[in-house]
């Protein structure tokens, strides 16, 4: 495939948002995948280098989180087990269920959420120490595989709003703030990322010559994004967590409809 300096000029800026939205709060698909198809990319091209892509600058936005010390690891690897099984499943899943039948669900489910996260304005909001809930080791342990299992067959399936679903499965059900949610979601989102882009990569479907100077965007954006949610606290990924559940809304209504 031929690309002109328009095809970078979509792309690169739009992946550079992505990198930033997807290290606060997830959902870089939601701003990448329609970027490469506006630029003309096709449909298979286009999902094997964004995955290759994304994962490139997730792997980035992980170090910053551990770096900082924003990842427990035992749930964090625990999930990332469970999110390479869950993308395998749901990719073969994939095959079977109608996608606009997923999508329907999400458009309903979408502003359930919304509105939950309008309605508790607690959630995810770091506690002081004393104050924490205390999950078991069992507990803890059984939901975060769910986590990485559930949202990882999610992603095989469909994909956009990943991570944000993963810091949501943290921060309900192993009481984590919403920064240390993020950190350990980009460590099981990064192990979906790896298992989908070798995939796309043993079969050819990544787009090299463009995929370089997107790996780039994507890099500074994720750092500057974890960057940002570290320093802007939960607050600011909440906030970013509402944009990217609007995004998607839109994404999957257009898809719908049109």
């Amino acid at each position: 495939m031929e690309l002109t300096l328009q095809t970078f000029l979509i792309v690169c800026p739009l992946v550079f948002l992505g990198g930033f939205v997807d290290s606060v709060a997830g959902g870089a698909g939601i701003i990448t995948i329609p970027a490469y198809l506006m630029a003309g990319i096709p449909v298979h091209l286009a999902a094997g280098t964004n995955k290759l892509v994304n994962g490139s600058g997730t792997l980035v936005a992980t170090l910053k989180y551990i770096k900082s010390g924003k990842v427990v690891w035992r749930p964090a690897l625990l999930a990332g087990v469970g999110a390479l099984l869950g993308s395998a499943v749901g990719t073969q899943l994939a095959a079977v269920i109608s996608e606009a039948a997923l999508q329907a669900l999400l458009l309903i489910a979408l502003p359930c959420v919304a509105v939950f996260l309008t309605i508790r304005k607690d959630f995810g909001k770091e506690t002081p120490e004393e104050q924490k809930v205390t999950v078991s080791s069992a507990r803890e342990a059984l939901s975060a595989c769910l986590i990485g299992l559930v949202f990882g067959c999610y992603d095989g399936l469909l994909g956009p709003g990943t991570g944000t679903f993963m810091i949501m499965g943290f921060t309900a059900f192993l009481s984590m703030d919403l920064i240390t949610a993020s950190g350990c979601s980009k460590v099981s989102n990064l192990a979906s990322n790896i298992a989908s882009a070798a995939v796309w990569v043993l079969h050819g479907q990544v787009l090299w010559m463009l995929a370089l100077p997107a790996v780039c965007c994507s890099i500074i954006g994720n750092y500057l994004g974890a960057q940002y949610a570290i320093r802007g606290g939960s607050k600011k990924i909440r906030n970013m967590m509402f944009v990217v559940l609007a995004l998607l809304f839109i994404k999957m209504a257009y898809e719908l409809l049109f």
